[in-house]
């Protein structure tokens, strides 16, 4: 049984004039356009549908504001690449994400998505050295975790860990939502230290 997190879609911003004004905390997710964010999303917030799932990659295509229990805002960037869009397009997402997360003072968490069935990539690499370069606190997520073996999953955490050269890594499932304990603990600490 899923336990709802209170939560509700605030404003899907496409220029950062519209992005909120409150000051309240943020938690940003970012990753590869398939790598399992809504899904990952909407299980830790036992909320189905909240963020919107696609077989298609690429589907978020603004940054989506929700508010979590009145007290903090989830953020769920748009996926980086993911090759089926225009060249103009994806330039655009990309300068919208990083005027997000370098010019974001209430930015106080940032969880990056790896999909655990697959080396992390070049765009994973870059993501993670342009959040270590900007200074912003981060851990990141090997999603699909439910797709590998026992072995499989202790190897991909490792490989996780060596590539992107930290250890502030968890594994996740959305379908068996292993992991979510331990996602929400640095969500929550994240957002106590900052207020």
């Amino acid at each position: 049984m899923m336990k709802e997190t209170k939560a509700q879609f605030v404003l899907a911003a496409t220029d950062p004039s519209s992005f909120p004004r409150d000051q309240r905390a943020e938690v940003a997710f970012l990753g590869r356009s398939n790598v399992g964010k809504s899904s990952l999303l909407n299980s830790l917030l036992g909320v189905r549908g909240l963020a919107r799932t696609s077989s298609t990659p690429g589907r978020t295509q603004s940054i989506n504001f929700f508010l979590i229990e009145q007290s903090f805002y989830f953020v769920d960037l748009p996926g980086y690449g993911y090759a089926k869009t225009s060249k103009e397009k994806r330039r655009a997402w990309g300068q919208l994400i990083e005027r997000y997360l370098a010019e974001r003072p209430q930015l106080v968490l940032s969880i990056l998505l790896v999909d655990a069935r697959h080396e992390p990539t070049l765009s994973d690499l870059q993501m993670k050295s342009w959040l270590q370069h900007h200074g912003l606190p981060f851990w990141v997520v090997c999603t699909k975790v439910d797709k590998l073996s026992a072995n499989e999953r202790r190897k991909a955490q490792q490989q996780a860990m060596a590539t992107l050269g930290t250890d502030r890594v968890i594994p996740y499932s959305s379908i068996t939502r292993e992991g979510s304990s331990q996602v929400w603990e640095v969500i929550r600490s994240s957002v106590a230290r900052s207020s």
